[in-house]
C-alpha cells in the first residue's frame, strides 16, 4: 500500500513508517518537524516567520488585518506540493489539525486530501476539540486543564487549549468526523473521551521501534541520576513545577546519594543525549498514560513518573510501581515516591526491565503497525 501520514510531533509517525516500510510497504510524511524538536519528515512545509524580525512582523501585520500570514504561507506551501499528495491507499492524520494553521484553511487541504486519494483516518493524539470538551466536564481526577479549571484567569496560558472549542475548530472536528474512516485513540488520555463515539475504532498503543532503541544497563556509580527534561513552552501544563519542587527537597534529603541534572527546551536528539545516562527520568503528571518520550524513556530501561493512572493500570493488567511509577500533582506525593526509590535502590533495576518488557509486549512497532494495517483494512 501507499499510505501518507500527515504530521509529525512526537515521532508516533516516524516509527509507524518505519514499521509500514519493514512491512513492505510506501509510506511519506508531511509535516513540519514540530519547532525546536525537529523530527524528521519527507516533505517539510514550515512558514519563513523564525526570526525575531519577520515574527514581530507577522504579529503586527495579524492585529492589523487578522489574517496569520505564517497560516496562509503553509496553506500555499501546501498547494503547491499537492501533485505529491494524490493517490495514496490511506491517508492519516496526527491531529483534527495537522497543518497547525486556521480551521478553514485546514478544511480547504483536507478537501483536497479526501478527493485524490482512497481512504482517510484521523488521529486522537495531542490537543483536539473532544478531548479539551471532555477534560473540562468529565470525571477526570486532575488532566492537563486542571490549572485553569481551578483558575479560570489562567485563560491566556490556556489560549492554544481553548481555542479547540471555537466554532471554527468545532466546524473542522465535525467536518473530519463526517469524512474521514475512522478515529483511533493513541494512548488512555485520548482513549477515554472517545468511549461510545460511533466513529471510534479503539485504542492502538504508540508503536516504539525497540530494533534501535537499546536498553541501557543501569550506571554503576554510587549516585542516583535523576534527569528532568523541561519544555518551557508546556512546563505549565506538563507539571513539571511540582517536579521542580520534589527535586528541591530531594537534593537536600539526599544530597550525597543522587545527581539531578535538569534542561530546558531541547532539540529531540540533544534531549536523548542527556537522558541516556539517567536512571531515573521525570517526565509529565498531568497524565493518565504515557507519552513518546516516556515510552522511549522505558524501552532504554529507565525508571520514568509519568501517566499510570488506575485506568490504565487495569488495561493492561499490571499492579502499580512496578513499570512506571505514577506521577500526581502532589509534591508530598513525589518526594515519597522518589525517595522509596532513593532508600531501595534496589526496586530501580526491577522496574527498569519490567519497562523494556512492557514496551516489547505492547507497543513493539511491527504489532503495533499490523494493528494499523487491519484496522484501516477492515473500515
Amino acid at each position: 500500500m501507499r499510505i501518507l501520514l500527515i504530521g509529525e510531533y512526537s515521532r508516533l509517525h516516524n516509527s509507524l513508517k518505519e514499521g509500514l516500510i519493514t512491512l513492505g510497504h510506501d509510506v511519506v510524511i508531511v509535516g513540519n518537524g514540530d519547532g525546536f524538536k525537529n523530527y524528521p519528515v519527507d516533505i517539510k512545509i514550515d512558514h519563513s516567520f523564525h526570526p525575531k524580525l519577520l515574527k514581530k512582523f507577522k504579529v503586527a501585520f495579524y492585529k492589523l488585518t487578522s489574517i496569520n500570514l505564517g497560516h496562509w504561507e503553509i496553506y500555499f506551501k501546501a498547494v503547491l506540493i499537492s501533485k505529491k499528495l494524490k493517490g495514496f491507499d490511506v491517508v492519516q492524520l496526527i491531529n483534527e489539525s495537522p497543518l497547525k494553521i486556521a480551521p478553514k484553511l485546514e478544511i480547504k487541504f483536507l478537501k483536497h486530501i479526501l478527493k485524490h486519494n482512497k481512504k482517510l483516518f484521523l488521529l486522537s493524539c495531542g490537543i483536539d476539540y473532544q478531548c479539551v470538551k471532555y477534560m473540562l466536564e468529565g470525571p477526570l481526577e486532575y488532566n492537563l486543564m486542571s490549572p485553569y479549571k481551578n483558575d479560570n484567569s489562567l485563560a491566556k496560558q490556556y489560549q492554544f487549549q481553548l481555542q479547540y472549542l471555537n466554532h471554527e475548530y468545532k466546524a473542522l472536528h465535525d467536518f473530519l468526523y463526517e469524512k474521514c474512516h475512522g478515529v483511533i485513540a493513541t494512548d488512555m488520555d485520548y482513549h477515554l473521551p472517545l468511549i461510545g463515539n460511533k466513529s471510534y475504532l479503539g485504542l492502538i498503543p504508540n508503536p516504539i521501534n525497540t530494533d534501535t532503541i537499546a536498553y541501557i544497563p543501569l550506571n554503576k556509580t554510587n549516585k542516583i541520576k535523576i534527569f528532568h527534561g523541561i519544555n518551557k513552552d508546556m512546563s505549565f501544563k506538563k507539571g513539571n513545577t511540582y517536579f521542580s519542587e520534589a527535586l528541591e527537597q530531594i537534593k537536600l534529603k539526599y544530597d550525597d546519594k543522587v545527581e539531578i541534572i535538569t534542561t530546558y527546551s531541547l532539540p529531540y536528539k540533544d534531549y536523548i543525549k542527556f537522558y541516556n545516562d539517567c536512571d531515573v527520568l521525570l517526565d509529565q503528571v498531568y497524565s493518565y498514560d504515557q507519552g513518546y518520550n516516556a515510552l522511549e524513556a522505558m524501552a532504554k530501561g529507565k525508571v520514568v513518573f509519568t501517566g499510570g493512572e488506575q485506568q490504565w493500570l487495569d488495561y493492561y493488567n499490571i499492579e502499580e510501581d512496578t513499570v512506571i511509577i505514577n506521577a500526581k500533582p502532589d509534591v508530598d506525593y513525589l518526594v515519597k515516591k522518589i525517595s522509596w526509590l532513593i532508600e531501595h535502590p534496589e526496586n530501580i533495576s526491577i522496574i527498569s526491565k519490567n519497562a523494556r518488557q512492557f514496551i516489547e509486549e505492547h507497543h513493539h512497532y511491527l504489532t503495533c503497525t499490523q494493528t494499523y494495517l487491519k484496522t484501516w483494512n477492515t473500515n
